[in-house]
């Protein structure tokens, strides 16, 4: 019996993997047992300063991390990052920790493909681009080589180019990882000019879209193609939505 698939998860900004794992629960489920989603944490904790107002149980639910709890001392609940940005979103404070978080992952195990919501996705297409060319960023390597081979495939929803030098640096003109680009036709957080810088650099992509805001889609229809997808990522997996009708997605 084949060993299954085996899928790097990363979280959004003010989420963890136990928030994320949670929320994606009705798709996790669908997978059955050929594909393994392996949830794991950033390491930056926020506290309440770092969200600038966006405390709220309201404002949490947009970014899509209402369960979070910024005063709570439980990690299941402390909402996390892979980096903290200036008021400008031009720099990634934290950003060269989480590459070395990762890279530590990476060694231990093997990972068919990454799949990353928010800031996880611009994490997820910055890691795949860094696979590529791994000595872009020498404290990524373990005695002088990658700790991991390059993705077979990268699922960016809700993603964005990383901000800062060393993300410019890794990503060059292109990275060429076969990526899939969800967007939502509604999401505010996550503006489409800002899913455009990466969408630009993505040579290898395929790009859909739902009717919904800033979450991952998981109604029965998605559900089941991104089953197809992380299954054979090589092999056109059929649209989840038609294309002459617009179909809501929002989450079960």
């Amino acid at each position: 019996m084949a060993a299954p698939k085996k899928v790097l998860m990363l979280h959004g900004h003010s989420q963890n993997a136990s928030i994320f794992s949670k929320r994606l629960g009705a798709l996790r489920k669908s997978m059955g047992k050929g594909i393994e989603m392996v949830f794991v944490d950033g390491p930056i904790v926020l506290l309440p300063v770092d969200l600038d107002g966006t405390s709220s149980t309201a404002s949490l639910a947009a970014l899509g991390a209402s369960e979070a709890d910024v005063k709570s001392s439980d990690p299941l609940t402390a909402p996390r990052a892979w980096w903290k940005s200036n008021p400008e979103k031009t720099v990634a404070h934290g950003l060269e920790e989480s590459l070395l978080i990762l890279r530590d992952i990476l060694q231990r195990d093997r990972y068919d493909g990454v799949f990353g919501f928010s800031q996880g996705a611009a994490m997820a297409a910055l890691l795949a681009a860094l696979l590529e060319r791994p000595h872009l960023y020498p404290p990524f390597l373990i005695d002088g080589e990658a700790p991991h081979p390059p993705f077979k495939f990268c699922v960016a929803v809700s993603g964005f180019k990383a901000p800062g030098s060393l993300s410019a640096d890794i990503f060059g003109t292109s990275y060429s990882t076969p990526t899939l680009h969800i967007l939502g036709r509604n999401d505010v957080i996550v503006i489409e000019e800002r899913s455009k810088a990466l969408l630009d650099l993505s040579q290898d992509k395929r790009l859909k879209e739902h009717d919904g805001g800033h979450f991952v889609p998981s109604k029965a229809n998605w559900r089941e193609f991104f089953r197809n997808y992380l299954a054979d990522p090589l092999n056109a997996a059929p649209s989840p939505e038609p294309r002459t009708t617009s179909q809501p997605s929002s989450e079960d």
